[in-house]
Formats: structure tokens, sequence, C-alpha cells
């Protein structure tokens, strides 16, 4: 029998705003986000649990980062917010939705604060707000959470937002700066059916 849901093709709004945050899209030509990505992407403890296909090297390499992820937002197969201090307008990171399967209405959502925010909460508020829009407005039914096994600020940010732990995948991402090595990640996953989380 068909389904009667459409195939989820993010439709984002301008912006979000919420638990202390503002979030929108990035802008490929604008130089402070072009210098924002590539501190969050060139920054140690993300490169310590991330390992991009394409490194972020210098500024030019930032750019063309964005530009593609803002041809994901324009083509609906994803989003990335550029997340800031709804007060000050302070950059503090990003969160993003990709990977979208628009069969099952499914999408895989990660995110990184620059090293100066870190410790309050804004990988907990961001992922919260972006979660609503996207198993709402957004369309989807099921979110995931992907994290390098022994990263357990993740894990507990994943727990805090209602995402629930669904198993390891067993060398699953690349091991840190290698191409050669792998290494297990924790699945975690919350639908659209879940129960909200309490805010912070």
């Amino acid at each position: 029998m068909a389904s009667s849901h459409p195939r989820a093709r993010l439709r984002p709004p301008p912006a979000l705003h919420g638990h202390g945050l503002f979030l929108r899209p990035w802008d490929p030509e604008s130089p402070a986000d072009a210098e924002t990505w590539l501190r969050g992407t060139a920054d140690p403890e993300f490169r310590r649990w991330n390992t991009p296909l394409r490194p972020v090297t210098g500024l030019a390499a930032a750019r063309e980062s964005l530009r593609v992820r803002a041809a994901q937002t324009a083509d609906g197969t994803g989003v990335s917010f550029h997340v800031s201090d709804a007060d000050s307008g302070t950059a503090l990171g990003h969160i993003g939705v990709t990977e979208i399967r628009p069969a099952l209405r499914c999408g895989r959502v990660g995110h990184w604060v620059l090293p100066e925010a870190r410790g309050r909460g804004v990988a907990t508020r961001a992922l919260l707000l972006t979660a609503e829009w996207a198993l709402t407005a957004g369309g989807l039914h099921r979110l995931e959470l992907g994290h390098v096994v022994g990263h357990t600020a993740s894990c507990h940010i994943a727990d805090r937002c209602g995402f629930f732990a669904e198993g390891t995948l067993r060398d699953a991402v690349l091991a840190a700066d290698r191409r050669d090595a792998y290494r297990d990640a924790h699945l975690h996953a919350r639908l659209s059916t879940d129960p909200m989380p309490p805010a912070p």
C-alpha cells in the first residue's frame, strides 16, 4: 500500500529561534562565516572525533564547503545552520541535517561548537531546536545521530535531546586523520512519534 506521507524534501525556514539561540543558513560569501567554519572544522577537538572526507584547510576550502551545503539547502536534501547567541549575535557553532532519505523521511543530524562556547549547553539547545523543526514542519519521521564510541559528551547530548541509543555500528567511521583505518560509532535516533524531551 502506498504511503500517505509525501517524500521528504526539507524546506528550511529562513531562521530558527529558541532556547536563547538564533539559527540561520550559512552564507558562503560571508568572510565572517567562512572564518567561523574554518575555525570550527579545523579545531583539534573537532578533528579528534571527526575525519571529514574533504578537510577544510583554508578560507577558500571553507567557502567551497559552505557552497556545497547551500546547494543541499537549495535542492531540499539538507540544511546547515549557523548557530549564534540570540542576544549578542556571537557565533557559537553549527548544526545541520543531511543524508536525507526521502522515501523513509529520514535524515542525519550533526553539530559542533566553537571552543570558546563549550560548556554552556549550546549543542543541547541547538539540537532540541533543530530536531523539533525537522520532525514537525521539516517533514521528517526519523532523525539519526551518530558519534564515535568514546565521545561521551555527544552521548549525553543525544540522551538529553530524546535520541534513543540504538546500538553500535562497527568500523562505521574513519579513524582520526586516517583514510586507511576505522572506528566504531554509536547510533542514536529520535522519531516524530517519540515524546518531546523537556526544555533545557
